[in-house]
């Protein structure tokens, strides 16, 4: 039985899925089915908190894991889901799993310590450079560029345009593939920034007129924090964010992290193909960063503190920017913004490049995440709109159904 069948026949009702999912039971998730409790995270450095409800005990916590397991385990089967998943609830882990191959030649299987590419879920991390230069005094929202890169090409766009996607500037994988001399040749950021200062690709249109979803933008971000704190940017993440949350398995792209690195899982077709390396894979800001997803819970949880800048500096990169509003999304500093099915507020994440798929959604109502990593790019990710309205189901706003189903359902 097909579980999103069930939750459109009920209403995206969560007492559907926990009624139903029984009868398709609960299988071993792919190889490599864990709780992953014993994650360490950063520490509680006026740590935000929220209340849990009596109904989240370690029991109802399983069950929902089972349920979970479920689905994933279905998505794996029957639509192709190869990767590796990690949800939580309450800011503890409640489900971790890992579907099929790292490599399908050699049928290595994934586990949850496996490296993917993170594609654009790397922007996040961006930002997080840009607001703790920020914090430093080191740069400002609305500097503009030309005051941290002389030689840049265009005025009058600032770093907060940047982070917004309201430069108007061209694609750089665009113009690249027509100016770069050589595409089996690695181009790095520099040498981007060299053909916008020697070829001036016209800009789609005038700085802040509009949202238009900018990995140029990105990719001279990173360029910026090299210039602002003088250190490369992969070593100024390495040093400023990923050794303090001891996320021990991220870093950014290089030759001998990446193919030097057994964890590290190629990217594949959606045929199941391999991916080759490109040469634009050395960019680094809008994408380029490799992790796994127990490497990103810490991450999840060290933005609950004030690890790495204080909250009200955090908030920025939470609080929607687009004057031009489609539905309920909006976007901030390297986070998506909308609205799931129960109406909270949710920031979220997607990601796609050359062979790798990645997806980290948080949802600060309920300190709840769900990291989804794959390296066969697919169908399965069609299905994240009805995963989401499992996980946080429409409710009236005078009762809390799902709460008095998942205590029922944990006494069967």
């Amino acid at each position: 039985m097909n579980p999103f069948r069930v939750q459109f026949k009920f209403r995206w009702c969560l007492v559907a899925s926990l009624a139903f999912l029984p009868f398709f039971g609960c299988q071993e998730a792919g190889q490599d089915n864990l709780h992953a409790h014993g994650v360490e995270t950063a520490k509680d450095e006026g740590r935000q908190r929220v209340p849990v409800p009596a109904w989240f005990t370690p029991d109802s916590a399983s069950k929902l894991g089972h349920h979970l397991d479920s689905i994933f385990t279905y998505l794996h089967k029957r639509k192709g889901l190869n990767g590796t998943v990690l949800v939580t609830k309450y800011d503890e882990v409640v489900y971790t799993g890992a579907f099929g191959y790292g490599d399908f030649r050699s049928k290595d299987s994934l586990h949850t310590q496996s490296v993917f590419q993170l594609a654009s879920v790397s922007k996040q991390f961006t930002a997080m450079a840009v607001m703790m230069l920020q914090e430093q005094g080191k740069l400002q929202y609305d500097d503009s560029v030309q005051q941290h890169i002389p030689d840049f090409p265009y005025h009058g766009i600032t770093i907060r345009q940047l982070l917004t996607h309201r430069s108007g500037l061209s694609n750089y994988t665009y113009f690249s593939d027509e100016l770069w001399h050589d595409r089996k040749v690695p181009i790095y950021n520099d040498d981007v920034l060299k053909i916008m200062a020697e070829h001036r690709p016209n800009p789609y249109f005038r700085p802040d007129a509009r949202f238009d979803y900018s990995n140029t933008g990105y990719f001279l971000l990173a360029s910026i924090v090299e210039r602002a704190s003088g250190m490369p940017f992969s070593e100024f993440l390495q040093q400023r964010i990923f050794k303090p949350l001891q996320m021990t398995n991220t870093f950014t792209f290089s030759d001998s992290l990446v193919y030097g690195n057994k964890l590290v899982v190629p990217g594949h077709t959606g045929g199941r193909r391999k991916r080759w390396p490109d040469y634009l894979d050395t960019v680094l800001g809008d994408k380029g960063m490799y992790s796994t997803v127990e490497d990103l819970y810490k991450w999840d949880q060290a933005l609950y503190t004030n690890k790495l800048v204080k909250q009200e500096t955090l908030e920025k990169a939470f609080t929607g920017s687009r004057q031009e509003r489609k539905k309920d999304e909006d976007y901030g500093f390297g986070w998506r913004i909308k609205q799931v099915p129960n109406g909270d507020t949710v920031v979220y994440h997607g990601g796609l490049w050359h062979g790798y798929a990645t997806y980290l959604l948080r949802n600060p109502n309920d300190h709840s995440a769900l990291i989804i990593l794959s390296n066969v790019p697919n169908g399965s990710f069609r299905y994240l709109r009805e995963l989401e309205a499992f996980l946080y189901p429409t409710r009236p706003e005078d009762d809390k159904p799902e709460e008095k189903i998942i205590v029922v359902s944990a006494k069967k």
